[in-house]
Parts: C-alpha cells; structure tokens; sequence
C-alpha cells in the first residue's frame, strides 16, 4: 500500500510539477506596478493638455499608463481647502510617488507625508516657502521644478505699458491664499513705479469672485489687468477671459493657456514643458534617487504671446514691436 501512495506521488510530481513551478516562480518574480499620485489644482478638462504632456513624458522614459505604471488623478476644482484632504487621501493609497501642481498642493502634500517622494511643480519661490531647504540640495522628501524669476511681473508691466502707453492705472488680480502672491505684489509695485503706474489690486479667492473683481476693475478706472499666476485662475480662465472680455478690460497673463482661449497676451514659462520634465523626476525617483539630492530647476525659457484677434476685437492697434518680439500671435 505504501509503495502504491509512493508511486503515484512520483507520477504527480513528474506531471503535475513541471506545470506548477513555472507559474510560482512568476508569482513570485511579478513586477510591483508603480503608483503616482496627481494633485491637481483645476479639473479634468482645464488640466488635459498638461496631464497629455506628463503622460508624453512618461512614456519617452518608458512608463506606459495602464501597462507599467498606475496614475491616480485628483482634482480640487479650484478649491484650495480641498487639497488637504485630497493629499491625505493619495497617502493612504501608498502611492510611490506624488506630484502636485501648485503651490497649495505642494503644501498640502509636504505636510501629508513626511516619506512619500513629492515632486512639485507651478510653484513660486520652494525656498521661502518651506517647501525645501535650498534649491540646489532640497533636502527631505521634496523636489521638482519652481516659476519663480524675480522679473516676470516687471515684465509684464513694461509689455502692458507698451501695448498700451496711455494707460496710468492697472489692477491686479492677486489670490490672498496664495502665499507667493505677496512676493509678486512687492515686484510689482516696484516695477509700477519705474513704468509711472498706480497699481489696484483685486481679490479672488474662488471662482464666484471673478464677475465681482472684474467690475471692480473696471469701476476703478484702470487701463488694463494685470493676473499673477495661480492656480484658481488657470483652472478658471474661460470664465476669466470671458469676463475680460465684456468689460474690455486689456489683460496680461501668465501662462500661453489664456491668449489660446482668447486672452489678449501671456507671457511665462511653457506649462506644457515644466508638465513633460515634471515626468524625469518621477523617472529618477522610481529608479532609486531621493528628492533630496535632486537639485530644483528654475525656468531659463519664457514665451510671449499676443491673441491679435482679441487685440482687433478690443479696437487695440498693436505695436509692429510687440509683434515681432512675440513667440507667438493668434491671429
């Protein structure tokens, strides 16, 4: 009887064996599918062509969504308070790495998570802000790219003022929530004063804020809009350029996305781009580098952008100078 069981133990084995280990050994062998986590300040629609660039990037590396790597997306529809909880939530998936695409969610991340990667981007000054100690050795689990460039506002103005030489006032749409705001607003008022310009600012500090901070621009009797970067903006600018627009307010931007949805100009760095080198860090990270000793990159490439269309449709003869400078016309 024994020699029965013991027989037909060696026929399983000799049969049934060969099959088996293969199949442990992939289960054993299986690649873990990395995860990131996305921040993003806006929704799916005004953060597509930006997500379509981070995506482009991955794959260039070799990361295809849905095959290799896992992205898990949420979206604060412009609310800033919701970062918070949209952060604590990509921490309790465990992601490997998490993105964040402006400033409050960069924030909002690094007080999440103490261990997870973060790679940020959209954000002013990193430094001044706490999100990392220096930019060339961030230090902690921080890292990623910063707008920050101490001429952009000044620059701004001096294309406004040139576009339009008879103007004496400009409002300023600014974001209290936004800490690199105050930054900015000290620029500006300086570059205001070198341009013979008084500056108004105008709050905002969610999208039901926009009708009312146009209509106090235009009751103020300013010549022009002047919108410092932020997040709420860029998630809402139909509504923003829709409102420029109305009260034919002339309106500087920061980034291409306006004068692309009929913004009169923009001038900045290319979202697009910082989005598509945004994936490298992720790249280096899953690879096994530490935010920590990957240096912050600031932006070296600015584009200037004039919609010619919006200019003809405000009765705006723009300069010959203007145009030939510009990047880019929208005619």
């Amino acid at each position: 009887m024994m020699a029965s069981h013991a027989v037909l133990a060696l026929f399983v084995m000799l049969t049934v064996g060969p099959l088996i280990a293969p199949l442990a050994a992939d289960a054993q062998q299986a690649p873990k599918v990395p995860r990131v986590g996305m921040l993003f300040v806006g929704n799916p629609a005004s953060t597509a062509r930006n997500n379509e660039a981070f995506t482009q990037g991955l794959r260039e590396l070799g990361w295809v969504e849905g095959q290799n790597i896992v992205i898990e997306y949420r979206f604060a529809e412009g609310q800033s308070n919701r970062f918070h909880d949209l952060a604590a939530e990509l921490v309790r998936l465990k992601v490997d790495v998490l993105v964040a695409s402006s400033m409050p969610g960069a924030l909002a991340a690094k007080n999440a998570t103490q261990t997870i990667p973060i790679v940020f981007l959209g954000v002013g000054d990193p430094v001044e802000s706490g999100l990392v100690a220096s930019l060339a050795r961030p230090g902690g689990n921080l890292t990623g790219l910063s707008l920050l460039n101490l001429g952009l506002s000044g620059k701004r103005l001096e294309l406004l003022k040139e576009c339009l030489p008879g103007i004496s006032r400009v409002a300023v749409l600014t974001n209290p929530s936004n800490p690199m705001h105050t930054l900015y607003w000290r620029e500006a008022r300086m570059a205001a004063q070198t341009f013979g310009l008084q500056l108004q600012p105008i709050e905002v500090r969610a999208p039901e804020d926009f009708d009312e901070a146009v209509r106090a621009a235009t009751s103020g009797r300013v010549g022009a809009l002047l919108a410092f970067d932020d997040g709420l903006t860029v998630a809402y600018r139909a509504r923003l350029v829709a409102l420029a627009a109305r009260y034919r307010l002339p309106t500087m931007y920061g980034f291409r996305e306006f004068p692309d949805a009929g913004g009169l100009m923009s001038y900045g760095s290319n979202t697009p781009y910082q989005f598509r080198h945004a994936a490298t860090y992720v790249d280096k990270i899953l690879k096994g580098a530490k935010p920590a000793d990957l240096p912050v990159e600031q932006p070296t490439k600015f584009e200037f952008v004039i919609n010619l269309k919006t200019a003809k449709t405000l009765g705006l003869t723009m300069p010959q100078s203007l145009l030939a400078r510009a990047d880019h016309v929208i005619e």
